[in-house]
C-alpha cells in the first residue's frame, strides 16, 4: 500500500518512517526543508502544506491509499510569538490536505487520513480529572493548541482519525525541545565546551513521557485498525515532573552540573499535569513496551554521539 507522511522530516515523520517500510508500505514524504541522508531511501518531495495548489499537485500524483499528517509546527511557548504562522501551517495546512484529499478519487473513498494532534488541546484540567478521556471537552491554551483543536474537527468530520500525541521523546528529537535541550546541555558539558550549569525552564509540570519506539507503532496501528472518525490517545499512561526526568538523565550521563532556571525558557502559560487515559488505544492491542529509564539513555547516547562528532569538525 502507497503511504504519504506529511512532515516526514520530522522526529516523528522520521522514525514512521523506516517503521512502515519495514512492514512492506511504498513510502512518500512531503517536507518544507531538504531530506536528511537518513531519508535517502524514500522519496521526499519539498513544499509548503500552506500551498493549497502545491499540495493538491503532489497527491495528484502520489495517490496514497494512506496519509500521516504529521506536518506542522510543534513548539507551544514559540506560538505565542508567531500566531498568524501557527494558523497558517497547522490549521490552513491541514485544510488544504483534507480537501486534496477528497478530491483525488471523486465518487470513492478518500485516502485514510490520520492526524496527529496534541494532548496540550485540553487544556489546564485539575489532576483530580486525570487521567484525561478522549471524551473529554477540549480547551487549548495556547496559539498551538488551538490551531490542533481546529485541525482535529476538519479531520474527524471527513471520517479521518486524530491522534492526541503526548511526549514522544528519543533519538533524533529537536533540542528546542525540554529533555533533548537537557542532553545536549549535558553532553556539552562532558566534552568540556559549556560550564557545568544546565539552564532549564519550569521544571514542575508533570507529563506523560513516551518512547518514540512506541509512539510510531501506535500511530501505524490506529491508522490501520482506527475507528473512521474517532480520537485516540497515545500516551504511556504514567507522569513524571520534567525535573524528575532531568534527574534521571543527569543519572544516567554520569555528569555532573548545577541547573539554573532561565527565565527565557519559562512559559507565558504552562500546564501542571499532563497524563492520558490509554484505554481506548489498549483495546486495539496496543501497549507502551519501553520504559522511560530505556529511552532516556538512548537519547543519552544519540546527544552524545552527535555532540562529539560534531565537536570534532568536518
Amino acid at each position: 500500500m502507497r503511504a504519504l507522511i506529511t512532515g516526514i522530516t520530522g522526529f516523528v515523520g522520521s522514525h514512521l518512517a523506516h517503521l512502515l517500510a519495514a512492514r512492506g508500505y511504498e513510502v512518500f514524504g512531503l517536507a518544507h526543508g531538504p531530506a536528511p541522508p537518513a531519508l535517502a531511501a524514500f522519496e521526499v518531495r519539498r513544499l509548503d502544506v500552506a500551498d493549497q495548489g502545491a499540495l493538491q499537485s503532489a497527491l495528484q500524483e502520489i495517490d496514497p491509499r494512506l496519509i500521516f499528517h504529521l506536518a506542522g509546527l510543534a513548539h507551544v511557548g514559540a506560538s505565542w510569538q508567531r500566531p498568524g504562522d501557527y494558523l497558517k501551517v497547522n490549521f490552513a495546512g491541514t485544510r488544504h490536505l483534507v480537501a486534496a484529499a477528497l478530491k483525488l478519487h471523486p465518487g470513492e473513498p478518500p485516502p485514510r487520513i490520520l492526524f496527529a494532534s496534541s494532548a496540550e488541546v485540553y487544556g489546564q484540567v485539575t489532576p483530580e480529572d486525570q487521567p484525561l478521556a478522549e471524551s473529554r471537552q477540549v480547551e487549548p491554551r495556547s496559539p498551538y493548541a488551538m490551531t490542533k483543536a481546529c485541525g482535529e474537527v476538519l479531520v474527524a468530520e471527513n471520517r479521518g482519525i486524530v491522534v492526541r500525541s503526548f511526549n514522544a521523546i528519543g533519538p533524533g528529537q529537536s533540542r528546542q525541545f525540554a529533555l533533548p535541550s537537557f542532553a545536549w546541555q549535558l553532553a556539552q558539558i562532558h566534552l568540556g565546551k559549556q560550564e557545568p550549569v544546565i539552564r532549564v525552564g519550569d521544571l514542575s509540570p508533570r507529563r506523560d513521557f513516551l518512547a518514540i519506539e512506541d509512539a510510531v507503532e501506535g500511530y501505524l496501528l490506529l491508522a490501520e485498525r482506527g475507528v473512521a472518525g474517532e480520537t485516540y490517545n497515545l500516551a504511556s499512561g504514567q507522569a513524571l515532573a520534567i525535573g524528575d526526568a532531568l534527574a534521571l538523565l543527569k543519572k544516567i550521563s554520569g555528569v555532573n552540573a548545577e541547573v539554573a532556571v532561565d527565565p527565557g525558557l519559562v512559559r507565558k502559560i504552562d500546564i501542571p499535569l499532563l497524563l492520558g487515559d490509554i484505554r481506548k488505544i489498549e483495546a486495539l492491542g496496543w501497549r507502551p513496551r519501553k520504559s522511560l529509564e530505556e529511552t532516556l539513555a538512548a537519547l543519552w547516547r544519540w546527544t552524545l554521539e552527535t555532540a562529539t562528532l560534531e565537536a570534532a569538525g568536518p
